[in-house]
């Protein structure tokens, strides 16, 4: 089975790259722009997904900082 895991910054922890792309978009023209959030895609095939879970909260993502979407597909 083929899988994604959208993982993202939690609300009110400190993003750097999106700081960084939020503060630039205005000076490439790009207005009207605001809280943007930079986070990463994992895709992987798994056998078994119900082990998707345990494997973002001990190696995908920091479950301290980040939240974690888990989507698959067949």
């Amino acid at each position: 089975m083929k899988a994604q895991v959208l993982i993202r910054p939690k609300a009110g922890i400190l993003d750097p790259q999106g700081i960084a792309v939020e503060q630039a978009l205005p000076a490439l023209g790009f207005g009207g722009v605001s809280n943007v959030r930079v986070g990463r895609l994992v895709e992987l095939d798994v056998e078994d997904p119900e082990q998707l879970d345990a494997m973002c909260q001990k190696l995908l993502a920091n479950p301290l900082i980040e939240d974690y979407e888990v989507l698959t597909s067949s």
